[in-house]
């Protein structure tokens, strides 16, 4: 059937489309058949569709496989350096010339402002070296005395100094004081120096008084600390409290205060028995040990001192050892054989001397 335009009608158009449609239903159905794409009859029920994502693993390999490889440091980073400004190189420091710690003597224009102290320190060390007589070492050839025949002491009484002189360019000046009892059958004595500013250093000697004179039992030396020996007549020895060893006691052994009070009494007991050239020899103990001291009688003289004119009778201690000192000492005879002035002179030419003010009742 066709219109009157001769196109055929829509009718005709729906059936060609239909038929088709039919035949392209037809062929679909028969391909799988075809291809081998059917299930086989003895299959179970269809699964659902799902996905799941496999993570990669790397497979390790047997250590023997390979060697191991060492571990390398990874290169240190070195920062770039910066921008500085250019600067002169530093000038090389050369070694200082060696140091003597061994200092030598200073000349006293040199030492005067800065160890004024110090030097004053040892100055009171020192000031009463009439009764502390350094000694490098006990003499070898052991105590000797001179045999005391008579003794005539004086009674109690002050005596007062004025003490000046010289350490290493050091000019000084101090007091100083011997205090003197006589009990009769006992005595004590003290030598007292002061220095203005440093303080002031004491010895002592306490004992007995008999037919031979004085018999000291302890002497004290104190300065700071006090050292001090003891007289064991009983045991024949004298102990020191400084630890160092005893030394052999003998009878007319004194100390370095009673010693000048001994040779006073024996000077002025029988002064007919010491004329000038002879001398008088005693055996002295000090804080750490003892020896004999030798006193050479010198001949009489006149002092100018600041307690007046006085007629004296010197005695001189003379150096044995390369560090002995040079001691004189001056009795008054119109005063009882008491030490009116004491003089030390050391090696090097340093002095101290020690001249009487007044002598006053104690």
């Amino acid at each position: 059937m066709t219109t009157s335009a001769g196109l055929p009608s829509w009718r005709l158009l729906t059936t060609l489309t239909l038929l088709v449609m039919a035949a392209h239903v037809m062929l679909l159905q028969a391909a799988p058949a075809q291809l081998g794409a059917t299930r086989p009859s003895d299959a179970g029920p269809a699964r659902a569709f799902s996905t799941r994502s496999i993570a990669s693993q790397r497979i390790a390999e047997p250590v023997a496989s390979r060697p191991a490889k060492p571990e390398v440091a990874p290169p240190a980073r070195v920062p770039a350096p910066k921008n500085k400004p250019v600067s002169a190189p530093a000038e090389e420091i050369k070694a200082p010339a060696a140091i003597d710690f061994v200092a030598p003597e200073i000349a006293p224009s040199a030492t005067e402002s800065q160890s004024s102290n110090q030097t004053r320190t040892a100055v009171v060390a020192e000031l009463v070296e009439p009764a502390a007589i350094r000694t490098e070492a006990p003499a070898a050839a052991g105590p000797q005395t001179t045999p005391v025949t008579a003794v005539s002491l004086p009674g109690s009484v002050l005596l007062q100094y004025k003490v000046h002189g010289t350490s290493k360019g050091l000019n000084y000046q101090a007091n100083a004081e011997l205090v003197w009892h006589n009990e009769g059958s006992r005595y004590d004595a003290t030598m007292k120096v002061s220095a203005l500013f440093i303080g002031s250093r004491s010895m002592t000697s306490v004992g007995q008084i008999g037919a031979a004179g004085l018999a000291p039992t302890r002497f004290a030396d104190k300065f700071k600390n006090e050292l001090a020996a003891h007289f064991q007549a009983d045991q024949g020895k004298i102990t020191f409290s400084a630890n160092t060893p005893d030394a052999q006691w003998v009878d007319g052994a004194q100390d370095r205060v009673s010693v000048f009070l001994q040779l006073g009494g024996m000077l002025a007991a029988r002064p007919g028995d010491f004329p000038a050239g002879s001398s008088i020899t005693l055996y002295t103990a000090g804080p750490r040990d003892a020896d004999s001291w030798t006193f050479a009688i010198g001949s009489e003289e006149i002092l100018q001192l600041p307690a007046g004119t006085l007629n004296t009778l010197k005695l001189t201690r003379k150096p044995r050892r390369e560090y002995d000192q040079t001691v004189e000492i001056w009795y008054a005879p119109s005063l009882g054989f008491v030490p009116v002035r004491n003089r030390i002179t050391q090696q090097n030419g340093d002095f101290i001397d020690q001249q009487l003010t007044q002598a006053l009742k104690p």
